[in-house]
């Protein structure tokens, strides 16, 4: 069963290896993802996120799951020493690079709720996977139609920070500058909360990203600079070469 709906400003796919799976096994997880996007978008004026930036909620006035991606968003700054920031001047509250990775793997759970054992999750190019093996390509930084690496994941995530399609969107909190010394950083983990804000972070830092990164438990690292120096990690499961 494959089902595909853009949210959030992605696609989002999934597919579900049983032959009785139907798609109404996956409207709880697709609903829970355009009901976190109603409440935690920046871009909308009325999310949560948006009156919290503005002065308008007090902290006692947050739902429990914004606090829990408030509380992640602080636990990132602090082991990044400040490059992971989602409250820089001029460009107010913006928690996205938790929130995506955060709600993709509770739709992940939502899936496994409703009966689903062997599935891949994909949202805009990071997975969640289940009951594998499954193959995930991993894009090369400066030839869209070539990959790096393909890798095996039987149950885990992998996320992918990047300059390649949105350019020097992201940037170190400590100097407020856009991050260049890296192409691209992916992260395997066991969730996709964990791999995503582990590849925006380590990609906000810099070269001392790689090592940073790779140095957290249950996460393997491939990545390239800007210098077009490629680092993996001796766990990271490649399973093919790449193909172009």
């Amino acid at each position: 069963m494959r089902r595909l709906e853009h949210i959030m400003g992605f696609p989002i796919s999934v597919r579900i290896d049983d032959e009785n799976a139907v798609t109404e096994d996956t409207d709880p997880a697709f609903a829970w993802l355009r009901e976190v996007d109603a409440r935690f978008s920046p871009f909308r004026q009325n999310s949560e996120v948006s009156r919290l930036g503005r002065g308008e909620l007090a902290p006692h006035e947050l739902s429990a799951d914004l606090a829990e991606i408030l509380d992640l968003c602080e636990e990132y700054r602090v082991a990044t020493d400040g490059a992971f920031e989602v409250r820089l001047p001029g460009r107010g509250l913006d928690p996205c690079a938790v929130v995506k990775g955060w709600a993709v793997q509770r739709a992940a759970d939502l899936l496994t709720a409703a009966g689903a054992a062997r599935f891949c999750l994909n949202a805009g190019g990071d997975v969640v996977a289940a009951d594998g093996p499954w193959r995930v390509g991993v894009r090369h930084p400066e030839r869209a139609d070539r990959l790096c690496t393909v890798l095996e994941i039987t149950d885990g995530a992998v996320a992918t920070s990047a300059r390649y399609e949105r350019g020097d969107h992201i940037l170190d909190g400590r100097t407020g500058r856009p991050a260049t010394a890296l192409l691209s950083v992916t992260v395997v983990a066991p969730s996709l909360t964990e791999a995503d804000a582990t590849a925006t972070a380590a990609f906000a830092m810099g070269a001392e990203g790689i090592e940073w990164a790779a140095d957290r438990e249950g996460c393997e690292v491939f990545a390239v600079d800007a210098d077009r120096r490629v680092f993996r990690t001796p766990g990271l499961p490649v399973t093919a070469a790449p193909r172009s």
